[in-house]
Protein backbone atom coordinates (compact mmCIF):
# COMPACT_ATOMS: atom_id res chain seq x y z
CA UNK A 1 0.00 0.00 0.00
CA UNK A 2 1.25 3.56 -0.89
CA UNK A 3 1.61 5.69 1.96
CA UNK A 4 2.78 9.51 2.32
CA UNK A 5 5.92 9.78 4.04
CA UNK A 6 5.99 13.30 4.75
CA UNK A 7 2.23 15.11 4.02
CA UNK A 8 2.05 18.64 3.92
CA UNK A 9 -0.80 19.42 1.78
CA UNK A 10 -2.80 19.26 -1.36
CA UNK A 11 -0.94 18.97 -4.86
CA UNK A 12 -3.26 19.12 -7.90
CA UNK A 13 -2.50 18.78 -11.60
CA UNK A 14 -4.08 20.99 -13.84
CA UNK A 15 -3.84 21.11 -17.61
CA UNK A 16 -5.36 23.18 -20.03
CA UNK A 17 -5.43 23.99 -23.80
CA UNK A 18 -6.13 26.84 -26.69
CA UNK A 19 -6.50 26.61 -29.81
CA UNK A 20 -6.48 29.40 -32.75
CA UNK A 21 -6.60 29.33 -36.43
CA UNK A 22 -3.17 28.65 -38.43
CA UNK A 23 -2.10 31.89 -39.70
CA UNK A 24 1.39 31.02 -40.17
CA UNK A 25 2.79 28.09 -42.72
CA UNK A 26 6.67 26.51 -42.90
CA UNK A 27 7.37 24.89 -46.04
CA UNK A 28 10.39 22.45 -46.12
CA UNK A 29 11.65 21.46 -49.55
CA UNK A 30 15.08 20.17 -51.47
CA UNK A 31 16.77 20.74 -54.46
CA UNK A 32 18.54 16.99 -55.41
CA UNK A 33 20.37 17.05 -59.09
CA UNK A 34 22.54 14.23 -59.44
CA UNK A 35 24.83 14.02 -62.81
CA UNK A 36 28.48 12.28 -63.84
CA UNK A 37 30.98 15.30 -63.02
CA UNK A 38 30.90 17.65 -59.89
CA UNK A 39 30.54 20.85 -62.09
CA UNK A 40 27.91 19.86 -63.27
CA UNK A 41 25.71 18.46 -60.50
CA UNK A 42 27.07 22.09 -58.90
CA UNK A 43 25.51 23.74 -62.69
CA UNK A 44 22.27 21.89 -62.50
CA UNK A 45 21.21 22.91 -58.67
CA UNK A 46 22.44 26.27 -59.21
CA UNK A 47 20.08 26.77 -62.27
CA UNK A 48 17.26 25.18 -60.16
CA UNK A 49 17.88 27.17 -57.04
CA UNK A 50 17.72 30.47 -59.35
CA UNK A 51 14.30 28.93 -60.40
CA UNK A 52 13.28 27.71 -57.34
CA UNK A 53 13.90 31.75 -55.97
CA UNK A 54 12.04 33.45 -58.54
CA UNK A 55 8.84 31.54 -58.59
CA UNK A 56 9.14 32.50 -54.90
CA UNK A 57 9.52 35.94 -54.81
CA UNK A 58 6.47 35.77 -57.69
CA UNK A 59 4.19 34.34 -54.68
CA UNK A 60 5.04 37.83 -52.20
CA UNK A 61 8.11 35.57 -50.34
CA UNK A 62 11.03 37.33 -50.28
CA UNK A 63 14.82 36.52 -49.67
CA UNK A 64 13.99 37.60 -45.90
CA UNK A 65 11.36 34.75 -45.67
CA UNK A 66 13.71 31.95 -47.03
CA UNK A 67 16.39 30.03 -45.14
CA UNK A 68 18.65 28.69 -48.03
CA UNK A 69 21.64 26.23 -47.45
CA UNK A 70 24.90 25.96 -49.10
CA UNK A 71 25.06 23.62 -52.02
CA UNK A 72 26.25 20.26 -50.45
CA UNK A 73 28.42 17.76 -52.78
CA UNK A 74 28.61 13.95 -52.86
CA UNK A 75 29.00 10.73 -54.17
CA UNK A 76 26.04 9.25 -55.64
CA UNK A 77 25.58 5.57 -55.36
CA UNK A 78 22.96 2.86 -55.73
CA UNK A 79 22.75 -0.98 -54.55
CA UNK A 80 22.33 -3.55 -57.37
CA UNK A 81 23.70 -6.70 -57.64
CA UNK A 82 24.95 -7.23 -54.29
CA UNK A 83 26.69 -4.10 -53.94
CA UNK A 84 27.13 -0.53 -54.34
CA UNK A 85 27.61 0.93 -57.87
CA UNK A 86 28.38 4.43 -58.56
CA UNK A 87 25.66 6.35 -60.07
CA UNK A 88 27.56 10.26 -60.06
CA UNK A 89 27.05 12.94 -57.76
CA UNK A 90 24.83 14.50 -56.51
CA UNK A 91 24.21 18.40 -55.46
CA UNK A 92 21.80 19.11 -53.22
CA UNK A 93 20.24 22.72 -51.43
CA UNK A 94 17.45 22.79 -49.09
CA UNK A 95 15.14 25.38 -48.18
CA UNK A 96 12.76 26.49 -45.29
CA UNK A 97 10.15 28.60 -46.23
CA UNK A 98 7.70 31.18 -44.04
CA UNK A 99 4.63 32.96 -45.62
CA UNK A 100 1.74 34.03 -43.99
CA UNK A 101 -0.55 33.61 -47.35
CA UNK A 102 -2.32 30.02 -46.29
CA UNK A 103 -4.82 30.46 -49.23
CA UNK A 104 -1.59 30.56 -51.43
CA UNK A 105 0.14 27.36 -50.03
CA UNK A 106 -1.06 24.79 -53.30
CA UNK A 107 0.18 26.89 -55.82
CA UNK A 108 2.97 27.77 -54.27
CA UNK A 109 4.18 24.09 -53.95
CA UNK A 110 3.25 22.96 -57.51
CA UNK A 111 5.67 26.06 -58.69
CA UNK A 112 8.32 25.48 -56.43
CA UNK A 113 8.06 22.02 -57.85
CA UNK A 114 7.56 23.27 -61.33
CA UNK A 115 10.57 25.14 -60.86
CA UNK A 116 12.98 22.69 -59.66
CA UNK A 117 12.38 21.45 -56.19
CA UNK A 118 12.29 17.65 -56.39
CA UNK A 119 11.84 16.93 -52.75
CA UNK A 120 9.03 18.13 -50.39
CA UNK A 121 9.74 17.22 -46.55
CA UNK A 122 6.86 18.85 -45.10
CA UNK A 123 4.64 21.68 -44.39
CA UNK A 124 3.49 22.59 -41.18
CA UNK A 125 0.75 25.38 -40.26
CA UNK A 126 1.28 27.54 -37.11
CA UNK A 127 0.51 31.22 -35.43
CA UNK A 128 2.34 33.31 -34.93
CA UNK A 129 1.18 34.23 -31.19
CA UNK A 130 2.27 31.04 -30.18
CA UNK A 131 3.89 32.91 -26.99
CA UNK A 132 0.83 34.51 -26.07
CA UNK A 133 -1.23 31.45 -26.53
CA UNK A 134 0.71 29.24 -24.28
CA UNK A 135 0.97 32.02 -21.57
CA UNK A 136 -2.95 31.69 -21.96
CA UNK A 137 -2.92 27.99 -21.63
CA UNK A 138 -0.64 28.23 -18.63
CA UNK A 139 -2.98 30.37 -16.68
CA UNK A 140 -5.65 28.14 -16.88
CA UNK A 141 -3.91 25.04 -15.96
CA UNK A 142 -3.24 27.10 -12.94
CA UNK A 143 -6.56 27.84 -12.43
CA UNK A 144 -8.11 24.02 -13.20
CA UNK A 145 -5.46 22.83 -10.44
CA UNK A 146 -6.96 25.47 -8.00
CA UNK A 147 -10.12 23.86 -8.98
CA UNK A 148 -9.41 20.19 -8.22
CA UNK A 149 -7.50 21.36 -4.99
CA UNK A 150 -10.72 22.92 -4.19
CA UNK A 151 -12.73 20.03 -4.65
CA UNK A 152 -10.65 17.67 -3.06
CA UNK A 153 -10.47 19.99 0.12
CA UNK A 154 -14.33 20.10 0.60
CA UNK A 155 -14.43 16.61 -0.20
CA UNK A 156 -11.96 16.18 2.98
CA UNK A 157 -13.58 18.69 4.88
CA UNK A 158 -10.43 21.20 5.05
CA UNK A 159 -9.97 24.61 3.12
CA UNK A 160 -7.12 25.22 0.88
CA UNK A 161 -4.36 27.41 2.05
CA UNK A 162 -1.67 29.13 0.78
CA UNK A 163 0.60 28.06 -2.61
CA UNK A 164 3.85 26.29 -1.69
CA UNK A 165 5.05 24.32 -4.70
CA UNK A 166 4.46 25.05 -8.28
CA UNK A 167 5.97 22.83 -10.93
CA UNK A 168 5.79 23.41 -14.33
CA UNK A 169 4.76 19.97 -16.67
CA UNK A 170 5.07 20.35 -21.13
CA UNK A 171 2.39 17.83 -21.81
CA UNK A 172 4.03 17.28 -24.93
CA UNK A 173 7.12 15.59 -24.04
CA UNK A 174 7.33 11.60 -22.94
CA UNK A 175 7.81 12.93 -19.08
CA UNK A 176 4.46 13.83 -18.70
CA UNK A 177 3.47 10.02 -18.55
CA UNK A 178 4.76 9.79 -15.31
CA UNK A 179 1.90 11.57 -13.81
CA UNK A 180 -0.57 9.08 -15.35
CA UNK A 181 -1.46 10.14 -18.65
CA UNK A 182 -3.58 12.52 -16.25
CA UNK A 183 -1.91 15.48 -18.12
CA UNK A 184 -2.75 14.80 -21.58
CA UNK A 185 -6.13 13.71 -20.38
CA UNK A 186 -7.24 16.80 -19.27
CA UNK A 187 -5.61 18.84 -22.04
CA UNK A 188 -7.67 17.60 -24.47
CA UNK A 189 -10.74 17.43 -25.20
CA UNK A 190 -13.06 16.69 -28.29
CA UNK A 191 -12.71 20.65 -29.70
CA UNK A 192 -9.23 20.53 -29.68
CA UNK A 193 -9.59 18.05 -32.69
CA UNK A 194 -10.99 20.33 -34.59
CA UNK A 195 -9.25 20.08 -38.29
CA UNK A 196 -7.64 22.81 -39.14
CA UNK A 197 -6.68 24.73 -36.09
CA UNK A 198 -3.35 24.72 -33.98
CA UNK A 199 -3.92 23.49 -30.39
CA UNK A 200 -0.89 24.41 -27.46
CA UNK A 201 -1.50 22.93 -24.44
CA UNK A 202 0.41 23.90 -20.95
CA UNK A 203 0.52 21.78 -17.72
CA UNK A 204 1.06 22.64 -14.25
CA UNK A 205 1.28 20.54 -10.43
CA UNK A 206 0.63 23.19 -7.91
CA UNK A 207 0.85 22.20 -4.03
CA UNK A 208 -1.01 24.02 -1.57
CA UNK A 209 -0.85 23.91 2.30
CA UNK A 210 -4.03 23.19 4.24
CA UNK A 211 -5.50 26.30 5.60
CA UNK A 212 -5.60 26.39 9.82
CA UNK A 213 -8.69 27.27 11.10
Amino acid sequence: MQMIERPWGISALGAASVKAVPDLVRVRFKIVRVEQAPAAAFEAARAAVRAVRGALRQHGVGDAAVEGSRLDLRTATEYANGGRRFVGYQCEAAFAVESGALDDVEALLVDVVAAGANEIEGVHFDVIAKPELRAEARRKAVAAARAKADLYAEAAGVRVGAVVHVEDVDPEQQGASRFGGHAEAAATSAQDLAPGHIVVSAAVIVGYAVARD
